[in-house]
């Protein structure tokens, strides 16, 4: 269970016992209803805010999904200032009915973190990203390739969570933040990344591999034919 889920989770977890309390003492039907409404929302908490453990897969050059949800876009960018070149985008829409953790795409050194403030948009719409309060984070990994991600806040979603730091040291597939109530995560890669996924497939944050970075899995191949030839 998320730790952010138990401010919400123990109010209605009160107000369920109280309700339902006094229905036993005073026997009116509103109060038992307010109370079983109160045990549906404190369902919904306890749904919304879980924490399921993943298998992380393991390879150099492998790059997961930071969120569960369904690929909403996948598209080649111009641009982007944190690659100084073109890259590509996979964006990844996560319902209410979706686990909210976020999951750091690719191991590496945290080079910035970046927060803006802005409008709350339908986060399945594709300008949401450059419209909508959000997070960014910039990362570097052990070999020098740089990934992107964001934390895009939705037309539910009024709260980002985001604890990393810049020149945090982190690992794939390590927990690192979550949007509530409904929202959107893009991840940012180079241009060259074979993207294994596709529209409207829906991935786990963690464990579902969203693409490969050729960079990275030819530095491994060179490095492992080096040391054989070294032996």
């Amino acid at each position: 269970m998320a730790k952010e889920g138990f401010q919400f989770i123990s109010p209605a977890i009160m107000a369920t016992g109280l309700f339902v309390g006094l229905w036993f003492m005073y026997d009116n039907w509103l109060l038992l209803l307010i109370g079983i409404l109160a045990g549906i929302l404190t369902v919904f908490f306890l749904y919304f805010f879980r924490d399921p453990e993943r298998t992380i897969p393991a390879g150099e050059g492998l790059l997961v999904a930071p969120a569960d949800g369904y690929i909403s876009t996948i598209k080649d960018l111009s641009f982007h200032p944190f690659f100084n070149s073109a890259a590509s985008q996979v964006s990844i829409f996560l319902s209410v009915f979706d686990v909210h953790i976020n999951r750091v795409p690719l191991a590496g050194t945290v080079e910035y973190v970046t927060y803006k403030r802005g409008k709350f948009l339908a986060a399945y719409k594709s300008h949401a990203s450059e419209e909508n309060e959000q997070s960014e984070i910039g990362l570097t990994s052990t070999n020098g390739t740089k990934v992107v991600f964001k934390q895009i806040a939705g037309a539910l979603a009024r709260r980002i969570i985001c604890r990393l730091k810049q020149g945090q040291e982190v690992i794939k597939g390590e927990r690192f933040g979550m949007i509530k109530f409904g929202s959107r995560t893009d991840l940012i890669v180079p241009a060259n990344t074979r993207i294994e996924v596709k529209l409207g497939q829906h991935v786990k944050g963690g464990s579902t591999i969203i693409g490969r970075i050729p960079d990275l899995l030819n530095s491994k191949t060179i490095s492992a034919n080096s040391s054989q030839a070294n032996a």
